[in-house]
């Protein structure tokens, strides 16, 4: 029975000692690109949007056949996934020549999530279940049989530096995408508004929404902010896609009271249960709203 002990435990090591092996070996193929980020403020609160900026320095000798996708993994200190921006570079990667600097941007809300602290951001390109070598700013990601690779970090601060807005009348309640709990809206009514303190300073109004022109044989809803009696905004909803506006706010429009009201209302509206194949959803809709931020200048 010893002499078994002592057979199994020198097994195990050596699967243990096969396994770090095989963790550590170094991915051998040349990167196609080399990977870097940055994001326009380093300190983000929750719930808040971000400019996260993209660069692939294309390798003197790349090749790249077919199309990839960019995948984003913003992970925690203990290297927990915390969400991701996955999406197709402006550039399809067939495109991408030897030497040339692919570069772009693209503007996040940082999803509510129950951390705070250094959240660590890695990128990879992938097809399928195929990805490109690439490189980082961090040599070790080189051992990463995963080829996903740090380029960068932000500190994730609480919710509570944002200008809290409170959503008053003309909101239905809150839903949630079934495949990805991160993802919510808001549908509005004809008439929907918004209060928040006034921040007596320069700031900007993000409205991230989309509409259903298809209800309307394909005419766009127009939709008109008002700030007070103010017109602040007029615009045509006419996409089925999420699409982000910034309205920017004077200090002076704001005026002196302690308190402002936004106003978000839409020409027309439809009802579902009244559409062909709309369900038995009753309600009145007007567009839906992902978003809706003040961030003060």
């Amino acid at each position: 029975m010893q002499r078994f002990r002592v057979r199994v435990v020198i097994a195990a090591a050596a699967m243990a000692l096969a396994a770090a092996g095989g963790c550590s070996k170094t991915d051998n193929a040349k990167p196609v690109a080399t990977a870097s980020f940055s994001a326009s403020k380093n300190r983000v609160p929750l719930g808040s949007p971000v400019v996260l900026n993209y660069r692939f320095d294309v390798a003197p000798d790349a090749a790249i056949s077919g199309n990839y996708k960019v995948f984003v993994h913003v992970s925690d200190a203990d290297g927990k996934i915390m969400w991701n921006d996955d999406h197709d570079p402006p550039v399809p990667t067939s495109q991408w020549k030897p030497g040339q600097t692919i570069q772009y941007s693209r503007t996040k809300f940082i999803p509510i999530f129950p951390y705070l602290g250094e959240a660590t951001v890695r990128v990879g390109l992938y097809r399928s279940n195929e990805r490109l070598p690439l490189a980082g700013i961090d040599p070790a990601d080189r051992t990463s049989p995963n080829r996903e690779y740090k380029v960068g970090a932000i500190e994730l601060v609480p919710q509570s530096e944002n200008v809290f807005i409170q959503y008053r009348s003309g909101w239905h309640p809150d839903e949630f995408a079934p495949d990805n709990p991160s993802v919510s809206w808001r549908w509005t009514q004809k008439l929907a508004t918004l209060s928040f303190a006034n921040p007596r300073k320069d700031a900007t109004f993000y409205l991230e929404y989309d509409a259903r022109p298809d209800v309307f044989d394909g005419q766009p809803q127009v939709v008109t902010v008002y700030l007070g009696d103010q017109v602040l905004k007029t615009f045509p909803a006419e996409g089925t896609a999420a699409t982000l506006l910034l309205i920017p706010i004077t200090a002076a429009q704001f005026g002196s009271g302690d308190m402002v009201e936004l106003r978000i209302e839409v020409d027309k509206t439809f009802v579902p249960a009244k559409l062909p194949n709309g369900g038995k959803d009753p309600r009145e809709l007007g567009i839906r709203v992902y978003h809706a931020f003040i961030e003060v200048k």
